[in-house]
Formats: C-alpha cells, sequence, structure tokens
C-alpha cells in the first residue's frame, strides 16, 4: 500500500479506504493458517497496517459470516485460534480482487491526463 505524507484532514477517508482493503489482505493471506498476532505481523509488512482492534473483530465478523475457518490449538501453554480462508471465502477474495482491479483502472482512466 502506498504511504504519503498527508493532510490530517484526509486521515478518516484514508481509513475508510483501507478498511476495505485489509479484508481482502487478511483472506488472501489467511490461505495458510494463522492466528491473529501473526496476520497483524503480515498485513503490516506487506503494506496494510492495522491494529488489533480492527483486526479481531473483522476476523470474528468473517468467520461468524463463513469466510474464514477457526480451530484452536491448545498444544502451546497458550491456546491459539488459527484462521482458515474458507472455500466461501477465496470466492469472495476472488471477486474482491477483481473489483479492486476495476476500481484502479477506471481511477487511472480519471487522471490519465495529469
Amino acid at each position: 500500500m502506498v504511504t504519503h505524507m498527508t493532510n490530517p484532514d484526509f486521515d478518516g477517508h484514508l481509513q475508510e479506504l483501507r478498511r476495505g482493503t485489509i479484508v481482502l489482505a487478511s483472506l488472501q493471506l489467511l490461505r495458510t493458517p494463522g492466528y491473529g498476532y501473526s496476520l497483524l505481523e503480515q498485513l503490516a509488512s506487506v503494506g496494510f497496517p492495522t491494529d488489533a482492534n480492527t483486526l479481531y473483530p473483522l476476523l470474528r465478523r468473517l468467520e461468524k459470516q463463513g469466510y474464514l475457518d477457526s480451530e484452536w490449538n491448545t498444544d502451546d501453554a497458550r491456546p491459539r485460534k488459527f484462521y482458515r480462508t474458507s472455500e466461501a471465502g477465496i470466492r469472495l477474495a476472488s471477486v474482491l480482487t477483481q473489483e479492486v482491479a476495476a476500481i484502479a483502472a477506471a481511477t487511472a482512466a480519471l487522471t490519465d491526463g495529469e
């Protein structure tokens, strides 16, 4: 994700734009099972920084909607809930990826003369 020095007045708009991309990025990254904290680190490392207060409710919502499957790993001293993108989540990620590409192309067409 591109980051720029921005006017603080833009922060709310940028946050709105990024919110949907976090859903897509999470669905893509969780094709390989992972838990919340590791997903936070992965998202940040690929340019989608977010915080736990945003991510954990998102994971629960996507699970409730059937886009993520989960299971508890109790092998370690501290149990962890692992998430994995479900078949429905893979289909959603595909549709969202196509939509993001269409939006990027439309945006580029709007700004081609600049």
